[in-house]
């Protein structure tokens, strides 16, 4: 079965770092872009960063460029996303995406809860 997992969330203080995982099994891993998205509470999903498939190509939101770094393993089947200087306004729920575009694939994770916050 297609399955996306992330890890790594929790409370951190504003100004801390988190990196989050996404382990990735039951397809083709290293054919997909890969993504991370977000949502907050009464907020449209949003998408923070994505990497395409042989990691060569990157692009994020605005809002995270400079401070987030988007990355993958393809041995491991595992996409990361390294945030730094977290903001209380990153506060949501972080989800990983796997997209075959030419096919219209898409997965989704069940994501995993980042809180910043004194």
């Amino acid at each position: 079965q297609v399955q996306l997992v992330e890890s790594g969330g929790g409370l951190v203080q504003p100004g801390g770092s988190l990196r989050l995982s996404c382990e990735a099994s039951g397809f083709t891993f290293s054919r997909y872009a890969m993504s991370w998205y977000r949502q907050a509470p009464g907020k449209e999903r949003e998408l923070v960063a994505v990497v395409a498939s042989t990691g060569a190509m990157t692009n994020y939101a605005d809002s995270v460029k400079g401070r987030f770094t988007i990355s993958r393993d393809n041995a491991k089947n595992t996409v990361y996303l390294q945030m730094n200087s977290l903001k209380p306004e990153d506060t949501a729920v972080y989800f990983c995406k796997a997209e075959w575009k030419l096919l219209g694939l898409n997965y989704w994770g069940q994501g995993t809860q980042v809180t910043v916050s004194s």
